[in-house]
């Protein structure tokens, strides 16, 4: 039998459990996949505690790496033993092997290797469009990127600095702050000790910034947009500290006729003609190695509980993955 995580009820990692479930053959349009790899992110833990709702059961995670096995009626650009990772799939990565829409999975290009597909793909396509599409980072830009030593942050700082921006991010610890700088951020803000409204404002000689991009929400929402520069714009993609408050619209005004944007993986990459193209920009960047993925941690899939603890308690830095 095949086994998997799943949750039975919404809480803290303790609701994970490791059984056996029924895979069974793939339906119209979709491929049977034994996974290699499966990424670890901070929104798989939004869904096990019940902030982004499953129906429950459910099983976990929407980014992986592994081979096809077998396909169903109608799938004609994949064939058994094909290399393949994802990054925006219904939930169900955390385990052995699944069924899942064909039209999700993309060819692993030769270079990229299983780990490191896992770990990027999630991350690595939020990457994309958060500075290709939500806002196109352009050389001479000086940008503001929150969790610099995250998942995400890795990527996104070291792909800016290869567009010609220079990247101000913050991180919590000075071992952080050490990580960030060595992938692409050129001024690090411990905003744990600093006030990084007035770091940035120095930086910049009070200019501020035309973006500011942040997944730490409720903790530096407020204080992003006292960044922005008039017309800027805030990408809010993630909230590690917690929802952010209703907003009072009248403050965009108030401070430079703001944008406000909550972006998602699933709606940029929506169609397949999208998810491909950004696929196909991510997969460029790593193998020319303007982008490198550095896989930090490792656990078994079956320790996935233990995992979901350490990077709650911000134990872990960049990508982890779980191994199949």
């Amino acid at each position: 039998m095949t086994h998997a995580i799943r949750f039975h009820k919404t809480g803290g990692p303790e609701v994970l459990v490791w059984e056996e479930v029924n895979v069974g053959k793939p339906g119209q349009g979709e491929a049977r996949i034994r996974h290699t790899a499966v990424g670890l992110n901070f929104v798989d833990i939004y869904n096990r505690s019940g902030v982004y709702p499953a129906p429950l059961p459910s099983g976990l995670g929407s980014e992986a790496a592994g081979v096809v096995e077998e396909v169903g009626p109608g799938v004609t650009d994949l064939k058994p033993g094909d290399r393949v990772a994802y990054g925006a799939s219904p939930l169900g990565a955390y385990s052995e092997a699944r069924l899942i829409p064909a039209d999700r999975l993309l060819k692993l290009p030769d270079g990229v290797d299983d780990k490191t597909a896992a770990a990027m793909m999630l991350k690595g396509l939020t990457t994309q469009y958060l500075i290709r599409q939500t806002y196109r980072v352009k050389a001479g830009d000086t940008i503001l990127l929150h969790a610099a030593a995250g998942g995400v942050g890795l990527i996104l700082s070291q792909w800016a600095k290869h567009l010609g921006a220079t990247v101000i991010g913050t991180v919590s610890s000075d071992e952080k702050a050490k990580l960030a700088k060595a992938h692409g951020c050129d001024h690090v803000i411990i905003y744990t000790r600093e006030d990084f409204v007035k770091r940035v404002d120095e930086i910049t000689g009070g200019k501020k910034v035309p973006v500011v991009y942040d997944s730490v929400g409720k903790d530096t929402f407020l204080k992003s947009l006292d960044c922005l520069a008039p017309l800027g714009v805030a990408a809010l993609f993630g909230a590690s500290s917690g929802a952010v408050e209703p907003l009072n619209l009248g403050l965009l005004a108030q401070k430079g006729s703001l944008y406000v944007t909550r972006p998602t993986l699933f709606t940029y990459a929506a169609k397949r003609e999208s998810l491909v193209a950004m696929a196909n920009e991510l997969f460029d960047v790593v193998k020319s190695g303007a982008v490198k993925i550095e896989v930090h941690q490792t656990y078994a899939l079956k320790d996935a509980a233990k995992a979901h603890a350490d990077l709650a308690a911000r134990k872990t830095t960049g990508s982890t993955v779980l191994t199949v």
